[in-house]
């Protein structure tokens, strides 16, 4: 494949913290139930280790944006996550007004904790929310109920926040369109900034597909739900921008988006992912830390601590690429492709002329679009490019 000079694209920080007070069914996140007290001041203590030896990776660059995940990471008091960022200012350049994520669980949320994640730095706040029907959050072995749900919502905005955004899924067991709707038409009165709506999927090492519940809807119904709820979303000013993302007028997640345009992230804490891009020599490195907490505390000042490092070849580029770029509404820009992966736009040009005549995508000078048809049938689309 003919190569041109990879540019470091922008750089993201993801923290994990892998505990939750229970595991869901239908989770395969690296989460763990919570079992007794948590041990947070060791795990700070390992997440600035962790940072610290993967500095090397990326001095000098700027940090755009940090995700706190999980697990259920406001399972942390803010004092801890006031620590983390603080570790993090203080041996990475942070962008003035840096998108700083915290996910959170209905089920923990506790007067005066808000702003004190505010008072920490955190400026977005994402809701794992999934329902707002009880019969549904029991389902699916959600640990709180509807009113829990609105009630930590509105906190949040009493305590400043502003940029918040809902998870919901639809196509759940005993769900039909109505009630999908009427999901969304809960979360509408709340006026979240974004939305992330999708489909309950049964995920390989987890309970749910294991054991599937009964009465999930079956494909064409679960087609309905989206088209309806898609239809809803557009009414009340929400505007996809990703396969399941949906916001108000700039208020897309700029961290997620960098995922999706094939940007940098350096990941921290037990199980997280990274990917670190090299100028220098057009190198770009897939690193991974172990999925075990008590492994991860134990070996966090060391080497030990990789769960492993891969090196992604030129060749397994294109299809990386594509795989987040299509799920854009959007798409992509050429010109892009070849400076996040290094490789002459020719790399990917049969496969772009098949996905072209099967119209699953168009183009408008050098930038590549899904069409309706493509974003229905995604995954096909993107096989081409394997």
């Amino acid at each position: 494949m003919s190569a041109v000079a990879l540019i470091p694209p922008p750089l993201s920080l993801y923290v994990h913290i892998p505990w939750c007070v229970r595991k869901c069914p239908y989770c395969d996140f690296n989460s763990h139930g919570q079992k007794g007290a948590l041990p947070v001041d060791a795990y700070v203590d390992a997440l600035v280790a962790d940072l610290e030896q993967d500095l090397p990776l990326v001095w000098g660059r700027t940090v755009h944006s940090v995700f706190f995940g999980g697990g259920t990471p406001s399972l942390f008091p803010p004092e801890a996550i006031g620590r983390i960022l603080d570790a993090a200012a203080a041996r990475l350049r942070f962008a003035p007004a840096a998108e700083i994520t915290l996910e959170t669980n209905p089920g923990t949320a506790e007067h005066g904790r808000f702003e004190g994640y505010r008072a920490a730095g955190v400026n977005r706040l994402s809701f794992g929310i999934q329902s707002f029907d009880d019969g549904c959050l029991a389902r699916l072995g959600r640990i709180h109920d509807s009113a829990e749900a609105e009630a930590a919502v509105r906190l949040a905005q009493a305590a400043g926040f502003d940029d918040i955004n809902l998870d919901l899924m639809y196509a759940l067991p005993g769900q039909d369109l109505t009630m999908a709707g009427r999901d969304l038409e809960r979360a509408f009165a709340l006026e979240p900034a974004h939305i992330s709506h999708y489909q309950l999927t049964l995920e390989p090492n987890t309970l749910f597909f294991a054991r599937p519940p009964a009465g999930i809807p079956e494909d064409d119904a679960a087609w309905a739900m989206q088209e309806h709820c898609q239809a809803l979303l557009a009414a009340h000013g929400y505007v996809q921008y990703e396969t399941s993302a949906y916001a108000r007028a700039g208020r897309q997640c700029a961290h997620n988006l960098n995922y999706w345009r094939y940007g940098d992230y350096l990941g921290i804490g037990a199980g997280a992912h990274g990917k670190i891009s090299q100028g220098s020599d057009g190198s770009i490195l897939r690193r991974w830390k172990h999925r075990h907490p008590s492994t991860y505390l134990r070996d966090a000042a060391s080497p030990a601590r990789i769960g492993g490092d891969e090196a992604i070849a030129p060749e397994a580029r294109p299809f990386e690429y594509v795989l987040n770029a299509l799920r854009l509404v959007e798409g992509f820009d050429l010109g892009d492709f070849e400076r996040r992966t290094g490789l002459s736009r020719a790399a990917i040009a049969a496969p772009l002329a098949a996905a072209l005549a099967r119209g699953y995508v168009e183009r408008d000078g050098g930038r590549i679009r899904p069409t309706e048809l493509g974003r229905r049938f995604s995954n096909d689309a993107m096989t081409l490019f394997l």
